[in-house]
């Protein structure tokens, strides 16, 4: 995890928190912004493949879309005050995978996508 966070800075900024969903308290301190696009890891949710997951991240960016904040949760699923906020759902897979496992291949997407996104050659 540590080494895709550190490759993704090299685009964007982006920080990493864990909280307890069940807390009230851990809901305040997510503190997503009035304009940040909040996107659920759900094994219901839309998949992508890598290259329209980067594109989907590029035209964030080109819409001047300043925060994007990805929740992974438990097994319970989510509370409903931040199902509701949700503007987009994902899959990674129709596989089911533990939320550790599954921060980490998010992590590795989205520096895919933004080394495709730059022409990197990393995603070949």
């Amino acid at each position: 995890m540590d080494d895709y966070v550190a490759r993704i800075r090299r685009y964007a900024e982006i920080e990493v928190r864990e909280l307890r969903p069940d807390s009230a308290a851990s809901l305040k301190r997510l503190d997503i912004g009035a304009g940040g696009t909040v996107v659920l890891l759900d094994a219901g949710g839309k998949q992508f493949s890598s290259e329209q997951f980067a594109e989907w991240i590029g035209s964030c960016r080109d819409r001047g879309q300043r925060e994007l904040v990805f929740l992974c949760g438990a097994a319970e699923g989510f509370p409903q005050a931040l199902a509701g906020r949700a503007s987009l759902r994902i899959s990674l897979s129709a596989l089911t995978f533990s939320h550790e496992l599954a921060r980490v291949m998010l992590a590795e997407q989205i520096y895919r996508a933004f080394a495709l996104l730059s022409g990197h050659p990393y995603p070949k």
